[in-house]
């Protein structure tokens, strides 16, 4: 009954008199509370401990210290009110590893809740722990990183950070953990190469880890997944963020020591940066977990969320509530997390999940921030067109894609047409024998710009244009298939998952590879996996094994890309100048196009591509520009010609010639 109640809409937003008589809703209450400083949260030194909280409609505020994480005994100290609605104080001890709270009084009600700012928590996440970070870099911490020169130079490889190590058969020690991307030479069934020598050996260039900021207990315990044998973890994505600066404990070696967690993911990605891996974080800021007792709720009632007319929380993420990025504390609340995330982690880039929720203004104010931080540092996300109480030009949405240069957005047609509607299953699309998506494809063959009056897409350069075929959400490619290609043979479905890929990985733009894909992963149909048992979600590295020649498939592709600059094109006046589609004299399912005089500065002077998704034996004239060689895909070329090309089977080819 107490939780229920707990959980009630909140109505009371504190003391009129607090502010004035100021609505804690109204924009004048933003330009009266505004915080510009950079020491929200708490500074830390071993002589002292400051603390700083924005709370403009509490009547009072404290600090509440507790020795231990098991103690019921606490140390409440008063705080005193200051600058634009912050609440200071200043302990003159050394708080080193006590943990903390912020205990306030809006309107009768006292509220006791985590500090947004904290950047070290205790077990789940209850309390904030007050740390010297230096102290959690690890022996090895260096500034270097891989060498990047442009966005469509990266080929992104996303994983959840249980599945990469969890298969029983994995060669990884430290199953589940950060920690298992530190290991090198393991290895799996029939001495595959298996973590991070498979990452390297397969030629992608970045890993986007599934959050690892802090998320809910009610998702995954960390107490009881400590105590748990391995082989009943619980299980979750992570999308139900709970604290956005520190990161979750269920992924550390020992979850309730409190740095542990911070120094073992700082371990993870200096291991990633000297395998030649960047790391890409994907973050959660669209939403909370419990709008109702969210530490945001609770500190500063009413203001954080957004709230329909009626009261009630805005709901377009599907989870309960949405963030009120439009509004200048929470939007320097998710600017700030970034910007911490990226100097104190030495992360390579961020995926926004529900990107289409937030605002334009602050997506923006991040990559400017991240462009004085290093400005190869990736911004990308679901720029999903969703309905939520923000005037719809403000949505930070593909519609808008124009408005946000240097931020990419995932490619939903491209990965539709490839594949057929991801909410039908049984729907093909081109790479499964769906019939009239060829200009779709082209779409994302020229990275979605608008290109010769032909194709107009949502990207203004190539760089904004993420390309997929599966992703975590969904069903995987071949789980897709089985549904939609059941009809089809094995070795049919096979060529499918190929093709697709190989469409991605020859297409302008960022290319986008699920972790698993290259050797056909299943989720045993399963669709959105994101509570399932580890057994369904986790990488099978006994399938990889089984399927070695699919994993080499994905590994050409992936050198050809970088081989061919032609491929990777910057800007979107280059793949207007480079690339024509070529025609394909009426065949089925088949798309063609040339990358021509050098290319972004290819060693070819040519290439010419063919997708074909036609299990018949198909000819397509060639143009004329010079003596053609097959670069890839000679198992379904049956002959070559000067003028012309013939093929048989589902497949792509790519020919070559450097007259």
């Amino acid at each position: 009954m107490a939780v229920q109640q707990e959980r009630k809409m909140v109505t009371d937003y504190g003391d009129p008199a607090v502010t004035g008589g100021i609505s804690v809703f109204s924009r004048e209450f933003d330009e009266a509370y505004r915080y510009d400083g950079n020491d929200l949260g708490t500074k830390y030194s071993p002589e002292r401990t400051q603390f700083r909280l924005w709370a403009p409609t509490a009547s009072e505020a404290k600090v509440r210290l507790y020795p231990n994480a098991e103690s019921e005994s606490f140390e409440d100290l008063v705080m005193t009110r200051s600058d634009s609605g912050t609440w200071v104080l200043t302990v003159e001890r050394n708080l080193d590893q006590v943990l903390y709270t912020f205990v306030v009084r809006v309107g009768s009600n006292w509220n006791e809740a985590v500090d947004p700012y904290a950047k070290a928590v205790g077990i789940n996440g209850d309390k904030g722990v007050i740390l010297d970070l230096q102290k959690t870099n690890p022996a090895r911490w260096t500034p270097d990183k891989p060498s990047l020169v442009s966005a469509t130079d990266v080929i992104i490889y996303e994983v959840h950070v249980g599945d990469f190590s969890l298969h029983p058969e994995s060669g990884i020690q430290h199953k589940g953990k950060y920690l298992g991307f530190t290991e090198t030479g393991t290895r799996g069934p029939q001495g595959i190469l298996t973590g991070l020598d498979h990452l390297k050996h397969l030629g992608i260039t970045h890993v986007q880890l599934l959050p690892v900021q802090d998320f809910a207990k009610a998702s995954v315990d960390e107490e009881k997944t400590a105590a748990t044998g391995k082989e009943n973890l619980q299980y979750n994505w992570g999308y139900d963020p709970k604290n956005f600066n520190a990161p979750e404990g269920s992924y550390a070696s020992n979850p309730f020591q409190p740095g542990l967690r911070i120094r073992e993911l700082k371990q993870a990605v200096q291991a990633l940066h000297e395998q030649g891996l960047r790391v890409i974080l994907d973050v959660v800021y669209n939403h909370v977990y419990d709008g109702y007792i969210a530490h945001f709720t609770k500190l500063v009632p009413g203001y954080y969320l957004r709230y329909k007319k009626d009261g009630s929380f805005s709901n377009g993420s599907g989870c309960g509530n949405d963030c009120a990025s439009e509004r200048f504390m929470m939007s320097k609340y998710i600017i700030d997390s970034v910007v911490y995330w990226a100097t104190e982690y030495r992360v390579d880039g961020f995926r926004f999940d529900l990107m289409g929720l937030l605002d334009v203004d602050t997506m923006n104010e991040i990559r400017r921030r991240l462009d004085e931080i290093d400005p190869s540092i990736l911004v990308l996300g679901e720029g999903w067109i969703m309905e939520t109480e923000l005037q719809a030009e403000r949505r930070a949405n593909l519609q808008q894609a124009g408005r946000m240069p240097g931020i990419a957005h995932f490619n939903g047609e491209l990965r539709n047409a490839l594949k057929g509607d991801i909410f039908k299953p049984d729907q093909t699309g081109f790479v499964s024998r769906g019939k009239g998506l060829e200009p779709e494809i082209m779409k994302g063959v020229v990275g979605s710009i608008s290109y010769n009056n032909e194709v107009h897409g949502f990207a203004s350069e190539p760089t904004q244009c993420v390309n997929f075929a599966e992703c975590h959400d969904n069903h995987t490619l071949w789980d897709k298939l089985s549904c939609s290609a059941a009809k089809a043979d094995k070795n049919e479905r096979r060529r499918m998952q190929r093709l697709a890929a190989g469409i991605v990985l020859t297409s302008q733009g960022i290319p986008f590879l699920h972790a698993g894909q290259e050797f056909l992963r299943t989720k045993g149909g399963i669709g959105n996996s994101y509570q399932a048992p580890p057994a369904v979600n986790q990488l099978d590295w006994s399938r990889c094994a089984a399927y070695q020649d699919e994993v080499e498939a994905i590994r050409k592709m992936i050198e050809l890309r970088k081989r061919h600059p032609a491929f990777r094109l910057k800007t979107a006046a280059e793949i207007s100048r480079h690339l024509r589609f070529e025609p394909t004299a009426g065949a089925e399912s088949a798309v063609a196009f040339t990358l021509r005089e050098h290319a972004g500065g290819d060693p070819a002077r040519n290439l010419y591509v063919l997708y074909h998704a036609s299990s018949s034996s198909q000819t397509f004239s060639l143009p004329e520009l010079g003596k053609w060689e097959v670069a890839f895909g000679e198992d379904i070329v049956t002959e070559l010609h000067s003028g012309h090309l013939n093929v048989k089977g589902i497949g792509m080819v790519v020919l070559s010639n450097f007259l």
